[in-house]
Order: structure tokens, then sequence, then C-alpha cells
């Protein structure tokens, strides 16, 4: 996908170019020119402080929090991971590591929770999207970045930490005393809601999502004589992951047409997905629920369904998160994590900024507390985000509808299992008494 041995390249290089005088011979333009000279007062900064500072200054710290000033100026998705960090990565792709359970991002330099995971010791405590973090066991967080709060965290299991959040609405700063354990994320969960109508919830998408996912769509058809009426697939909360995940599981109900791609400067980040006639689900009717907290690749699933006519997509607005990161690895075993492409749908819609609009529109029901937890935070609260390509179009005229409070607790999901119903009366007319 990357050229992957010239930008591992990129750290030496800094290097050398910082502790020697280079010099650049052959025709250059004025543009490479400029650069050089701006390069050149870096080099003279680095030079001031190795040696006129009043402490010796470690090489590799000096070297680091350059990489981050850096990346802090392009948007809020791209950073620098340490060796440590950049291992850290790696075990989130495979869905087990030791911390707390929760996705965070930074807005004005202040570290919000994202969503917390369903079943970790967060979601457990009672963390809230949209809380902030204040204080790590008694360390501010501000400007502190996102990777340098998941390493402070991040711990082994048992050992408690302290968190101090201060919630929307709320006066007073929480303090959450949360015992870290180790977060086993479990990407796909099923049950039937009634006969012959299945509940299926990706949490997160990782390497093994797709493959779960098929087999709890087998389950459930066994476990009804092999023929369901609807499936409703909940995307809330669902911060994304691994693009081809999002592409395999999107692939699962379609059998042809494209699915998603991909537009950057490199010719290697150009790239179109496409659904293949291989093991795809019947077309039975198919809801997806999606909210504020459905980000990235959960987003490409819904709107590559959306587009192609194969799911009623109901909730609120999804995050807006339409871009792509590439994980580049680099010679001391750091990595960098850079936004190397834009992503669209099927029928050309970029996200960024945006989100996935529901065909049905159904917001939450929430009592008095949790209204003072709800956050709407998404993309386009984030520092530097990019913006949308165009104008931002005219609002499509949306269903709505009206629920009582007394409904059941997730008026979302009801509402969604009601729709099921219904087209299936549409189709087979209504059942007999």
């Amino acid at each position: 996908m990357f050229k992957f041995k010239q930008l591992v390249s990129i750290g030496f290089f800094l290097l050398v170019f910082c502790l020697s005088t280079t010099i650049f011979t052959g025709a250059v333009s004025a543009n490479q020119e400029d650069d050089y000279k701006k390069l050149e007062i870096f080099t003279d900064v680095l030079s001031l402080v190795r040696s006129h500072y009043v402490e010796d200054a470690d090489m590799e710290k000096l070297l680091y929090g350059s990489i981050r000033g850096m990346l802090s100026t392009l948007d809020p998705h791209s950073s620098f991971l340490t060796p440590e960090m950049y291992e850290e990565m790696q075990a989130d792709t495979h869905g087990e590591f030791g911390g707390l359970g929760i996705e965070i991002t930074v807005k004005d330099g202040e570290l919000i929770i994202v969503s917390p995971i369903e079943d970790t010791p967060a979601y457990i405590a009672g963390i809230k999207a949209g809380d902030e973090i204040i204080k790590i066991d008694g360390q501010p967080t501000r400007d502190i970045g996102v990777m340098e709060a998941v390493r402070l965290m991040r711990g082994p299991k048992g050992e408690a930490i302290t968190i101090s959040i201060q919630r929307p609405g709320v006066t007073d700063l929480q303090d959450f005393t949360i015992i870290r354990d180790i977060i086993k994320i479990k990407s796909v969960k099923s049950h039937l809601l009634q006969d012959r109508y299945g509940y299926v919830r990706i949490a997160q998408f990782q390497d093994r999502t797709s493959g779960d996912l098929k087999e709890h769509l087998l389950k459930l058809r066994q476990d009804n004589g092999g023929h369901l009426d609807g499936i409703v697939l909940d995307l809330r909360n669902n911060p994304g992951g691994l693009l081809d995940q999002a592409v395999a599981v999107a692939d699962i109900f379609l059998e042809q047409g494209l699915i998603v791609y991909t537009e950057g400067r490199d010719v290697e980040s150009k790239m179109t997905f496409s659904a293949q006639q291989i093991e795809t689900e019947p077309e039975y009717p198919l809801i997806i629920l999606i909210n504020g907290g459905s980000a990235s690749a959960a987003e490409i699933v819904a709107g590559a369904l959306q587009d192609h006519n194969r799911a009623i997509i109901v909730g609120e607005q999804s995050f807006g998160k339409g871009s792509v990161q590439t994980i580049i690895p680099l010679g001391d075993k750091s990595g960098l994590r850079l936004t190397t492409a834009r992503y669209f749908t099927p029928s050309g819609r970029s996200i960024q900024a945006r989100g996935i609009s529901p065909d049905i529109i159904v917001p939450v029901i929430l009592t008095t507390r949790q209204e003072k937890a709800y956050s709407s935070f998404r993309e386009e609260d984030l520092d530097n985000h990019f913006k949308p390509l165009t104008e931002k179009q005219p609002e499509q005229q949306l269903k709505s509808t009206e629920l009582s409070r007394e409904e059941k607790q997730d008026n979302q999901l009801q509402h969604a299992l009601d729709l099921l119903k219904g087209i299936n009366i549409l189709k087979h007319g209504k059942p007999s008494a």
C-alpha cells in the first residue's frame, strides 16, 4: 500500500541531517531551497539546545518531541508512536490488552472519551461518552496527547488507577478508581430478539470480525430452521478499526458492486474495494443502527449498504471520520500513524466531518440523568479536522418518529425491530391470529 522502505528511512535521514552540515548539490527548485532554509532553522535550534541548555538534553527525546510537534500541525488522527506505543497499537488490532477499555481523542488540548467499550472496567464503572479526563492518577492530562494517555492508562491486570472526570452538565470533578483488567474485546455478539428476528452487535472492527460475524449469522439461521425474517445490525458506539474488515463485513451482505474507494496523493492510496459473489447472506431485511459514536469503519459499512439499498439506516447522525490512516514502521521499532487518504461511499459521498445520515432519524430517549452526560461530540469538533470536500448539501427529507418515554429503554432497537416486522408484513401479508 505504501512505499515503506522510503518512509522507514525518514527517521535516519532526519538524524543525519540534524547532526551534520549537509551540502546539497545539483539543480533545485526555489521551493526546495526555501525548504532547506527552513530546515536549517530547525538544525540551528537543535544545536543551540544541545550546546547551551542548562542540562544535557536527551537526543531521542528531542527528536521524538520534534516529530510529535510536526504531526500535531496536521490532522487529529496523524501521530508518532514510540516503540512502546507502536507495540500497543498492534495489540489493539488483535483485541486483547491490559487497561480500562475506552476510546479517546483530543479536542482543544483536552482528553475526551469517544466511547467506553462494552463489558470493560471503564464501561462497568460508569464512564460515559463525552467525559473529559482531567487527571490520570493525579497527573494533569492537558496537552499530553492520545498515545501518551493510552500508555498511562494501560498496565498490568489487577492494578488500580484513578481518573478524574469532568462530565458535561456536572459541576464537580468526579474521581473513578478502576481496576485494570485484560481487555478482551469481543468484536461480535448476537442473540434472537424474537422468533426469526436476530440481533447482531459489532463493537469494533478487528482482524477476526468478518469471520466471527459469519459464524454468528450461521448460528442464528440454524437456530431458526435455516431461515431469518430479518436482522438488526447494531453499529452504535463502534469507533471503527480495520478497513479490510469493514469491507469484508459489507461484502457479507452484498453480492456485487462497489463497497468503498479511497483517494489520496500517492498512487498507492487510490484503491477500490468491491463485493464478491461468495458466501453472501440471504436477502432478508436488514436494519443498521448508528449514532454519534459510530465512526470510520462502521461508517463505511453503513454507507455502503445504504447506497446499495441493502439496509435501512436508523438512529442518529454518525461521527463523520472519513479519512484513512496508514501505520508505517520506522527503523527503531517506532511507528508513524499517518493520514494517507479519504474514503468515499459507492455513490461518491465523502462523509468527512458530515457523517452518515440515517434514513429514519430516531433520537435516543434518555432519562434526565443520562441527558446531562450525553454528548454529540463528532469529527467536526476536533482540532485541525479535514473540512468537507464540498459545501454541505441540503439535508434530505428524513422520516422521524415520535416515541413516548414509557416505551422500552432502548427505543432505537425497538424501532428497528418494528421496522423489520413492517417490512415482512408488506412482503408477505399480516400473520394470521
